[in-house]
């Protein structure tokens, strides 16, 4: 078995690119979510180690100091941060030229042989669920032999080998507890709208919506559920609550935790007992009594993708949820007392600047506890990529180039009528006509002052806000003079 490090490497300063951000950017306040998808095949591999280099402020000189004393790196990567972590994978040759390096992530399978030919440092890509891949590569297993994986040859030829079926018991998989208590410093990890420290993981994968601008569903995840045994989710949680007794919040990340109900139903009584308090992901379909019933039974928060106030842009994307749905939901949370993070974006096909403005009121009318702006982001691999590869909607030749050079999201796509620049724009409009109203301003007092830990956090928080609006505003006014230059 071969000395394994399992590494998120240094990136942008505050950049969210960890092995389970659903969207690689830096946020606008510090955000940082669990690497998952690295620990759990680390939990297979005897030895090993897992290196999450941002949250733990890890720059390249020490990551470079800790993969000197390992035989095979293996790296997560994303479609924004490919760029920095081939720099990476370079400089760990260059000081010991037979480790062995392997690229994991949505953006592998997606594209493999573009990621091999990306730096010569790669010696190899996973493509799909990639756990029991980089378990045997880790055995040193010849990779000509290994399922799910692309490699280089001798004579540098790229080569693809069978792929590797779906992971369909997922019981048989290792708990990453262990390993986050091994490797991780929890109190390191921050969600705005979570309560600190909190501890995130999945209790399955894959997802049945079709949404066309989601990432993991339709490339590593699937289309199909597959779970977790309920009595398997609350063991681990009895444990985890043991092995981190600072835990204040528990978040199960699945892209809809809710898809199978009778099973999130089982779950939610098992937790009970337990008296731990947790959240999850939700779509915005659910009835009182189930939602009641979570509440009774330890849930806090549910974590939502409104996306659009616009039924036919809705639609589009293939939501399968009407906003009057989501009225009837988000009325049935605040009448429980379950409070509600909600996330939109900007930019989805096609926007215009009605929709943005009706967008903006139905988040007003909704009066959610937090909210968030995102703008879309078609990563390839999934439906939006390929409309707008298709309809010409990419605001740049490269289609590649999500984020800024200071690791903000960017505009990638613009429609006739609506250009980049305004779509941009209107997230930081957005924030404001959102947040600078009686009620949340109101919302964010109360928690302030019911808690002095919660006061500090959010004066922290309201700081870098600012900040960073200040940061895209420069940015934009970059791009501007760029154009016209």
């Amino acid at each position: 078995m071969s000395k394994t490090l399992f590494l998120s490497p240094p990136s942008f300063d505050g950049f969210d690119g960890g092995a389970g951000a659903r969207y690689q950017a830096r946020r606008e306040v510090t955000s940082y979510w669990y690497p998952t998808w690295l620990a759990q095949p680390a939990a297979l591999v005897p030895n090993s180690r897992l290196l999450d280099c941002p949250p733990h402020d890890v720059g390249v000189e020490e990551c470079l100091r800790i993969a000197k004393d390992f035989d095979h790196v293996i790296i997560n990567t994303s479609t924004p941060s490919l760029k920095n972590d081939c720099k990476v994978a370079e400089a760990i040759k260059a000081q010991k030229p037979d480790t062995k390096i392997g690229f994991i992530g949505a953006h592998t399978m997606v594209l493999p042989t573009e990621t091999l030919k990306a730096s010569p440092a790669i010696d190899w890509v996973g493509r799909k669920e990639f756990d029991f891949t980089c378990k045997e590569v880790a055995e040193d297993r010849p990779l000509e032999t290994i399922a799910g994986l692309s490699y280089k040859d001798k004579d540098g030829r790229i080569r693809h080998n069978p792929e590797r079926e779906m992971i369909q018991n997922m019981d048989s998989l290792p708990w990453v507890a262990d390993v986050y208590k091994r490797d991780l410093q929890i109190e390191k990890y921050f969600i705005g709208y979570l309560m600190h420290p909190y501890v995130s993981l999945y209790t399955g994968r894959g997802c049945p919506a079709q949404c066309s601008f989601c990432l993991w569903p339709q490339t590593i995840g699937g289309h199909k559920y597959r779970v977790r045994s309920p009595q398997n989710v609350a063991d681990e949680m009895a444990y985890m609550k043991k092995l981190f007794p600072q835990v204040r919040e528990f978040f199960f990340d699945d892209d809809t935790f809710t898809a199978n109900l009778p099973r999130a139903r089982e779950i939610a009584k098992k937790l009970g007992p337990l008296g731990l308090t947790w959240s999850c992901n939700s779509r915005a379909n659910l009835d009182y009594d189930t939602i009641k019933s979570f509440k009774d039974n330890g849930l806090r928060l549910f974590l939502v993708g409104y996306e659009s106030g616009n039924d036919e842009t809705l639609t589009r994307i293939k939501k399968g949820v009407t906003t009057d749905e989501m009225r009837r939901f988000t009325k049935d949370c605040h009448k429980a007392g379950v409070i509600i993070h909600g996330t939109f974006i900007l930019g989805l096909p096609v926007e215009t600047r009605e929709t943005i403005e009706q967008t903006i009121r139905f988040a007003q009318e909704l009066d959610v506890f937090s909210m968030q702006v995102s703008l879309a982001a078609p990563y390839p691999g999934t439906e939006l990529y390929e409309q707008a590869r298709l309809n010409g909607w990419f605001a740049k030749k490269d289609k590649a180039d999500l984020v800024e050079t200071d690791g903000f999201q960017q505009s990638s796509l613009e429609y006739p009528g609506l250009s980049k620049e305004e779509i941009f724009e209107s997230v930081e409009r957005f924030y404001h006509r959102y947040y600078l109203r009686p009620k949340p301003i109101l919302r964010i007092i109360k928690t302030m002052l019911e808690d002095k830990d919660v006061c500090v956090r959010r004066l922290r928080e309201g700081y870098e806000f600012f900040k960073s609006m200040a940061q895209r505003r420069s940015d934009l006014a970059a791009a501007k003079s760029a154009a016209t230059a």
